[in-house]
């Protein structure tokens, strides 16, 4: 008798832990031979917890956490958790949609390694994590202003550092651009003008 096509493993485990965990998972994608759920910030510590001692998943080791921002989103943030299964040699990705304002659950409790990664998002994008023992920047300086992965965030920064001779220490200077880089004209002069650009007039 034909049972129809065999589930891959992927597949098995998307249904087993939707069939587990019903609407604490909102959705979930298996795209390019990555397994992708998306869940909220106030189910993730349960989904992560069942990933992690089902025998059907073993989930036990976390492999990072990121953040990616869509400034155009009402959560403009995804929180992203990465997980491998070494007993079943899979693994599966979570994702939450977070913003700047309400605080996402830490998984330090869970995954004590999660520590530096949480820091990491917050530090970059301004991602917060509830219950965090110690949530402060983890890779920018003492007094940075912003979170340099946003994407609204200027490329040339806020404040520029140098060694000031004469003080005999680092000081923080607003930066100071040679040329407006973010008011720069790049209108290609290919694309067509209605003004002569200089040393076009010597083609004629």
């Amino acid at each position: 008798m034909d049972e129809g096509p065999k589930l891959t493993p992927l597949e098995a485990l998307a249904e087993h832990v939707r069939g587990a965990l019903g609407d604490k998972i909102d959705d979930h994608k298996i795209a390019y031979g990555e397994l992708t759920f998306v869940a909220r910030g106030e189910t993730i510590l349960e989904v992560i917890r069942f990933l992690r001692d089902d025998s059907q998943c073993g989930f036990i080791s976390i492999v990072d956490i990121c953040g990616v921002d869509f400034p155009e989103r009402e959560q403009r943030f995804d929180v992203v958790y990465h997980f491998l299964s070494p007993t079943r040699n899979l693994r599966v990705r979570v994702k939450v949609p977070a913003d700047d304002i309400v605080p996402v659950p830490s998984l330090t409790a869970i995954f004590p390694g999660a520590d530096w990664y949480e820091r990491e998002a917050y530090d970059l994008y301004g991602i917060l994590f509830s219950d965090h023992p110690d949530l402060r920047r983890l890779l920018t300086d003492y007094g940075f202003d912003g979170h340099p992965m946003r994407k609204d965030f200027p490329t040339t920064g806020y404040v520029e550092v140098r060694y000031d001779e004469e003080r005999k220490r680092v000081v923080y200077e607003p930066v100071k651009l040679q040329q407006e880089y973010r008011t720069f004209d790049y209108l290609s002069p290919w694309e067509g003008t209605d003004y002569v650009l200089p040393g076009d007039e010597k083609k004629s």
